[in-house]
């Protein structure tokens, strides 16, 4: 039976070989390698290499990877997924944690706790990042993406409308989007 390894990073600047490799060093034979560049906040069932490699698997086989939170998106995700594929009898092995198969008993005990734990880590992270946006913007700092016009280029632009531009004419002479034209008249 094949053995199929999945991957997931969460931007372009980053590269699932890590994982690729973790798996050869761990022992794993490979013989079909799925990778996905998305938001782990993107259940799994939404990932297109993860589909793909569903549609792929045949049961009895082997899926493996490398650490557990690339099997889904938070604790409840990664129970339905490793749920599905046991259902379909496949193994799931996170290399991370040995070769304990998840969908065993023991694998599903191990997997509970695990997950429960990743889950809090997460949105222990999400407090801490929430209140350190708290505290910037009570130290009266500014958020978000920096303004992609000037002052003077945002009074311009709302002169030369009111004057009857178009808002397609604006988002040319200035090189911006019409959406960001559109938002910059309609803001207050």
């Amino acid at each position: 039976m094949a053995v199929f390894g999945y991957g997931r990073v969460s931007t372009q600047q980053q590269d699932t070989e890590n994982q690729r490799l973790e798996l050869l060093r761990a022992g794993w034979d490979v013989n079909y390698w799925f990778a996905d560049v998305v938001s782990g906040k993107v259940s799994a069932g939404q990932r297109k290499a993860f589909a793909e490699m569903l549609n792929k698997i045949r049961d009895g086989e082997t899926l493996v990877v490398a650490k557990l939170d690339r099997l889904g998106r938070d604790a409840v995700d990664v129970l339905q997924t490793v749920r599905e594929l046991a259902n379909r009898n496949i193994k799931v092995i996170v290399s991370q944690l040995g070769t304990t198969d998840l969908t065993s008993a023991a694998g599903k005990l191990l997997l509970s706790m695990l997950a429960a734990v990743a889950e809090m880590e997460r949105n222990l992270l999400i407090e801490r990042t929430q209140a350190g946006l708290i505290r910037a913007k009570a130290e009266g700092k500014k958020l978000g993406r920096p303004s992609k016009t000037t002052p003077e280029q945002r009074s311009a632009i709302l002169s030369e409308k009111s004057a009857g531009a178009s808002i397609s004419a604006l988002a040319r002479r200035y090189g911006l989007s019409r959406a960001t034209i559109a938002t910059l008249i309609n803001s207050p």
